[in-house]
């Protein structure tokens, strides 16, 4: 007749900590609900139910609707519905452990499915797994079929084991932090990276042409020059460019210096170096190749550039000069700049190679 009363006893579901909001986020920052089973809380939990001698253990995480096991002994479940958890009791007063001698005796939970069930619950106790601010996530539990106590070491070990699992759970979310940091950095360091990396090509960028400035054509030039390989250098400038800002004005002047960029880029990037070297002046190298047929090269940009429809007529003269072996890169530039003061006399519009 007892046992019928109990079946007739309505369960109490368990109430919401004040702290509930709270809670949840934590229990959602440790990242935990749903992973894997670890077998350091399946150490726990045995651990747990060899000193208490029951058959029954888990570490329950109690979610806004349900109870969730991250480790379970004796247990058939994964998980339940939170208003039959005894767990989400416990939650409701972090500061203990609580215990339940004899759930048929206890008005929470007699008729509670767990205990009227096949899995004949009559003892519970449970610490509560607290997060470093004190919010219950959930709870360490051991169970028994029968009625009983804990002796006070056995709640002692209890008490201690939900610790180490508390502390899990705490490492748990300081490597998922961690890790967030971590990408978060690598992050921000590749945008520096790209930022260096923008401002790098920005100190060797002429800002008006888009071409590589005198300090990224030095470079290559001594890059060149230490391979032990021959090659030439030439200096190109702009016929009259003084009269075409004079008259026209320096917009026009710098849209004149643009059209010559694009050609010498579109005629001499796949052959080798271009650099806007200063004012109206432009510089090319040519590696592995001799004064003849960079002077052929030159010419066929001069004559791209003298064709230019730009609305204002526009020539180039160009010096060439060998470079290589015994030959210092600035010794070669300067012998390029004589040939290009050559073509100037010459009547310009001209290529001029040194010592012709």
């Amino acid at each position: 007749m007892e046992a019928s009363v109990y079946l007739e006893s309505p369960m109490q579901p368990p109430g919401y900590p004040a702290n509930e909001a709270e809670r949840l986020a934590a229990l959602a920052s440790a990242q935990i609900l749903d992973t894997p089973e670890d077998e350091a809380f399946n150490d726990l939990i045995r651990i747990a139910a060899a000193i208490c001698r029951v058959p029954m253990a888990m570490v329950s995480l109690v979610d806004a609707e349900r109870q969730w096991l991250k480790a379970r002994i004796g247990i058939g479940v994964e998980e339940t519905t939170r208003d039959e958890s005894f767990c989400a009791h416990a939650i409701l007063e972090p500061d203990r452990t609580m215990i339940v001698e004899d759930a048929l005796e206890d008005p929470r939970f007699r008729a509670n499915l767990f205990v009227q069930g096949a899995a004949g619950i009559r003892f519970y106790a449970g610490a509560p797994l607290l997060d470093r601010q004190g919010l219950p996530l959930g709870s360490f539990c051991v169970m028994d079929h029968a009625p009983r106590r804990l002796e006070p070491e056995q709640l002692r070990a209890l008490e201690a084991l939900s610790r180490q699992a508390s502390n899990l759970i705490e490492l748990r979310r300081l490597s998922i932090e961690l890790r967030h940091h971590l990408v978060e950095r690598e992050w921000y360091e590749q945008q520096l990276r790209e930022q260096n990396a923008d401002l790098a090509e920005m100190t060797r960028t002429d800002p008006l042409t888009g071409l590589h400035n005198r300090r990224a054509f030095s470079q290559a030039l001594e890059e060149v020059a230490a391979t032990g390989q021959r090659y030439a250098v030439a200096v190109c400038d702009i016929d009259e460019f003084k009269t075409i800002n004079d008259l026209h004005g320096h917009a026009e002047g710098d849209r004149v210096l643009r059209e010559v960029a694009d050609v010498l880029r579109a005629q001499h990037a796949a052959r080798g170096r271009l650099a806007r070297y200063g004012g109206e002046e432009f510089v090319l190298l040519f590696p592995g190749i001799g004064t003849d047929e960079a002077v052929l090269q030159c010419e066929y940009l001069r004559q791209a550039i003298a064709g230019l429809p730009t609305g204002v007529p526009v020539t180039v003269s160009i010096g060439v000069a060998a470079g290589g072996p015994g030959i210092r890169p600035e010794q070669a530039l300067e012998r390029a700049d004589e040939a290009l003061y050559a073509a100037k006399r010459g009547g310009r519009n001209r290529v001029v190679a040194s010592g012709a």
